[in-house]
């Protein structure tokens, strides 16, 4: 799938000097920050979800031994 991505002209110059740093291309780097983030925010989200989870299961006990 295509798509437009504008970037900030300071985000851009940042994007080139990284890209000719790491000798790839911003688009490289683009998708890399993409599936990083996607991994990292799927990570968080079970873990939001395990302690929703458990903080239902354990609740009641957990309150009669304040």
């Amino acid at each position: 799938m295509a798509m437009n991505l504008r970037l900030r002209d300071d985000q851009t110059e940042a994007l080139k000097r990284r890209a000719e740093q790491e000798g790839t291309s911003m688009h490289a780097i683009l998708l890399r920050a993409v599936d990083d983030y996607l991994a990292r925010t799927a990570q968080e989200a079970i873990v939001r979800k395990t302690a929703k989870e458990q903080a239902a299961k354990w609740g009641e006990l957990m309150d009669r031994l304040k």
